[in-house]
């Protein structure tokens, strides 16, 4: 083979891998931008990210009584696996709430519907999936007045897992972390000492046949050891998905606890009990409640 040759195959070989490399960032399709929510008081926004100058989608949700004088609350909903941006908002009463309780809330695409917030590894596509959320983050802090010690991070399922990464990848942002069938602490992507700090709400359906409950039950046991503040709500029989999507109880129970967790947690008057509980209370028929710390 001549040297000529040789050089040609090089090349070759190098422009091969280039485009494998561009096709893998390129995951991006034309249903990744669909929405799911037509509410009008859902805010469809786009931006340009800046690394690739792709126009991405992202969700917003405005309470009728902000008017810039006052921060509010910044709650940030990551949807799960195969969801339009805006799926959460459409979860059972979760607008009304948000409305009712003052919380702005964002939901941005993760730059694909399975993009996995970054959790699944640091291949270019996993870096553009987190990159999306805290670029979507930042676009809200800069355009609202937002209260930097009452902002939350929440999600369903992939979006579950994504919390426990965005979370450890990014500790001091957030003042107060939900999981609802998703994710767990003993995941190769969580960083333990990074949000041991931070309070953090664990919600599953016993009878989830898609992620088993048992991950839940093990992550919040790890929450314990840490001396995490936290509260696991289990809800028997609860599926997958329509154990939080239709049930305004349990999307309730995100504000309630959102409501009373901030940076400055620890001088809350607000305390829940110890131990373990049935819910025995309105709103917590047949589910567990187990409560640590002093939130």
């Amino acid at each position: 083979m001549t040297t000529t040759s040789r050089r040609r195959i090089g090349t070759l070989s190098l422009a091969l891998l280039l485009g494998a490399a561009q096709a893998a960032v390129a995951q991006r399709v034309a249903r990744d931008d669909e929405s799911a929510i037509t509410d009008p008081r859902v805010q469809h926004r786009t931006y340009t990210m800046k690394d690739t100058g792709e126009t991405l989608p992202y969700a917003l949700f405005v309470p009728a009584s902000y008017d810039g004088t006052t921060p509010y609350p910044l709650m940030v909903s990551l949807h799960g696996a195969g969801r339009q941006y805006d799926w959460l908002m459409g979860y059972a009463g979760f607008l009304d709430r948000a409305e009712r309780d003052g919380y702005i809330v964002v939901t941005p695409l993760g730059y694909t519907r399975r993009g996995g917030y970054g959790y699944r590894g640091d291949e270019r596509p996993d870096q553009l999936a987190e990159q999306d959320v805290m670029s979507v983050v930042r676009l809200v802090r800069d355009e609202f007045n937002i209260d930097a010690n009452r902002i939350y991070l929440w999600g369903h399922s992939m979006g579950g897992a994504g919390t426990y990464y965005i979370a450890s990848r990014y500790p001091d942002v957030w003042a107060g972390l939900a999981a609802a069938a998703g994710g767990g602490m003993s995941a190769s992507y969580v960083d333990e000492d990074a949000i041991r700090h931070i309070p953090f709400l664990v919600l599953h359906g016993s009878a989830d046949e898609t992620v088993p409950v048992e991950r839940s039950r093990a992550s919040v046991a790890r929450m314990k050891e840490l001396g995490m503040e936290h509260l696991y709500v289990e809800i028997a029989g609860g599926d997958h998905s329509l154990f939080i999507s239709r049930s305004t109880e349990v999307v309730g129970t995100l504000f309630d606890f959102f409501n009373i967790v901030a940076k400055t947690h620890s001088q809350s008057v607000v305390k829940v009990p110890r131990g373990t509980e049935t819910g025995d209370a309105p709103g917590w028929q047949g589910a567990t409640r187990e409560n640590t710390g002093s939130i």
